[in-house]
């Protein structure tokens, strides 16, 4: 799973552009998100664990880990 792709995804459901988000986390964070550093991240696939959690929180979603069969 490419978590990046479905955070892109996940914006569109929900109709949020990468602007609001960043303008939503920086009012959340009390810090300051460039629309270009979030955009550029989500290309390159280079978000770490934190700005993942930031932005899940941010529009209300998260991961949940469930076990899974790998088994042949």
């Amino acid at each position: 799973m490419d978590i990046c792709k479905e955070i892109k995804k996940i914006l569109v459901d929900e109709e949020l552009t990468l602007t609001e988000l960043a303008k939503q986390i920086s009012q959340a964070k009390n810090k300051h998100y460039t629309v270009q550093n979030l955009s550029q991240k989500l290309k390159n696939g280079t978000l770490n664990a934190k700005e993942i959690e930031i932005i899940l929180t941010t529009i209300n979603y998260k991961i949940c880990f469930l076990p899974c069969d790998y088994s042949r």
